[in-house]
């Protein structure tokens, strides 16, 4: 448990701030319990996630504080839970994606759909890219050589894989970004004191 001081908190009540270190053993029963649900309702790259990753960490937060602390907390102590939580949800999620993808290609046999909708996507950002080049000035001979350049390194073994595990960080990442924002917003509005009782 964190070393207490106590301190007034502008209303002539003393209230007790902790100046420590986090009791990381109930930190982390709070973000497992929440990065679970939040690293579930993440997955398929839902455009929620970043909104679970915020709920899930300010919650944990206010979980540890009522459970461990029973004190103020500082933002810096919110954002580390939050990192936490945000680390444990954007592995799951990032699992749960890489066996659903998985499944779908090899158990459920969907390798041409995916590949499909893959190529698809690849080809509208090509011609998206070629349409800004071309208002750039660049030569209509240029254009062709990158087009076909990026082409074919989009579209072999390693470029699909690159850039599926690109997606999946990105989205990892914003996911502990937001988390870590979620724990801060957890520290300053609901991990409240408890007053002392008479």
């Amino acid at each position: 448990m964190e070393p207490a001081t106590s301190v007034s908190d502008g209303s002539g009540m003393r209230t007790t701030a902790f100046t420590g270190d986090i009791s990381w053993h109930p930190a982390l029963k709070a973000a497992v319990l929440l990065g679970i649900p939040a690293g579930v309702l993440s997955s398929g790259v839902s455009s929620l996630s970043l909104f679970w990753g915020v709920a899930a960490a300010a919650w944990a937060v206010s979980l540890y504080a009522k459970r461990a602390s029973g004190g103020w907390l500082s933002m810096g102590m919110g954002a580390r839970i939050g990192l936490v939580t945000g680390l444990f949800a954007s592995w799951l999620m990032v699992s749960i994606d890489g066996i659903g993808i998985w499944m779908a290609r090899f158990v459920w046999h969907q390798g041409g759909q995916i590949d499909s909708t893959f190529s698809t996507k690849i080809e509208d950002s090509l011609k998206f890219n070629q349409q800004l080049w071309a208002g750039m000035g660049f030569a209509s001979a240029q254009i062709t050589q990158t087009t076909q350049f990026t082409r074919s390194w989009m579209l072999s073994p390693e470029g699909r894989a690159g850039i599926a595990l690109a997606a999946f960080l990105e989205t990892a990442l914003f996911l502990v970004l937001f988390a870590t924002i979620g724990g801060v917003v957890g520290a300053r509005f609901l991990a409240q004191p408890r007053r002392p009782t008479a």
